[in-house]
């Protein structure tokens, strides 16, 4: 039922194409100023998550997940935190394991289905801030976080949370990493790299000894990196098993909280599997929005305007709850 067929979003017609219009929005995009309030989460197993804050002591509070190599403090974050404020929202936006200020602690770092992060945060929250209502708002990687999270074992989901919206989720990681090992995704890919690999050796020189970086240079594709790194380091066989345990397609029929997907469908980053339909179809929480145009993380308006479309539809999307 909840199968968005007709999306509101058009693009600006100097705009064309869902390359330009993902350059645009993580390049150019507009986002007035916002001062967060930062804090410290220590974890159970030794590590630390840092948090950024923008609270005014309202009653409704949204938990904001960032994308592959970024943080807190990137503009479609702020973008849609300005939005949530001015529409009468808290806003807690977190930074993944390694990807705030510091280094994390351990030799592990954030992957796509670390859920245990997303459920710590949730849990500070609730006992740090009076909100009544939660909502989860993810972007890219942190959009099939937030995904996995409410879906792989929806009893124990606090009732307080009342709704989520993702954007750009690759729901299924292994067609992805498919798409963007193409030619045509060569750019993205390796700019996702230089990151990754500095984060690798920052690693190496924190627990020498422990990790292979030989040849790292070379290293091209997610699958090399997720066989080398991500997955023996989080306890997967590889590459392959670390996608098919972590992609949240296969738990979205179970989720309970009424939840968005918006993904458009020239996005460079997602292939066909990345559009669950048949899921969205069958559900009746689950919803997936897929305009034609958007790009990744993109929906830009204008040159003049600032934020995006997204912020405007997960505001709208959240009231309607």
């Amino acid at each position: 039922m909840p199968l968005i067929q007709n999306s509101r979003y058009h693009p600006p017609l100097w705009l064309p194409g869902g390359h330009l219009q993902t350059i645009f929005s993580a390049l150019l995009r507009r986002v007035p100023q916002l001062a967060f309030r930062e804090e410290r989460l220590e974890l159970a197993d030794g590590d630390f998550l840092d948090l950024s804050w923008a609270r005014a002591g309202r009653r409704r509070l949204a938990i904001l997940s960032h994308g592959l190599e970024g943080s807190a403090q990137d503009s479609y974050i702020r973008s849609m935190a300005v939005a949530l404020l001015d529409a009468g929202w808290d806003v807690l936006a977190w930074n993944f394991r390694g990807c705030g200020s510091q280094p994390n602690r351990l030799l592990r770092m954030y992957h796509s289905g670390a859920t245990a992060d997303l459920s710590a945060v949730i849990t500070h929250a609730s006992t740090r801030h009076p909100a009544e209502s939660l909502a989860l708002i993810g972007f890219s990687l942190g959009g099939n976080l937030t995904l996995k999270y409410l879906g792989e074992n929806p009893s124990i989901v606090p009732s307080a949370i009342q709704g989520s919206v993702v954007f750009s989720t690759p729901c299924d990681l292994a067609d992805s990493s498919r798409v963007l090992a193409s030619v045509a995704n060569k750019l993205y890919m390796e700019r996702f790299l230089i990151s990754m690999r500095e984060k690798i050796l920052q690693k190496d020189r924190l627990f020498p000894g422990q990790l292979d970086v030989r040849g790292l240079e070379r290293i091209r594709t997610f699958q090399e990196f997720d066989d080398r790194f991500t997955a023996p380091i989080n306890g997967f066989r590889d590459a392959a098993e670390y996608w098919e345990k972590n992609s949240s397609r296969q738990y979205l029929t179970a989720i309970r909280v009424r939840t968005l997907a918006v993904n458009a469908l020239n996005d460079p980053f997602l292939g066909c599997l990345c559009f669950p339909r048949e899921e969205a179809a069958a559900s009746e929480f689950f919803h997936l929005e897929t305009p034609a145009h958007g790009g990744h993380v993109g929906f830009p308006t204008g040159p003049l305007a600032a934020g995006s479309w997204a912020d405007r539809r997960a505001v709208d999307f959240l009231d309607g709850i």
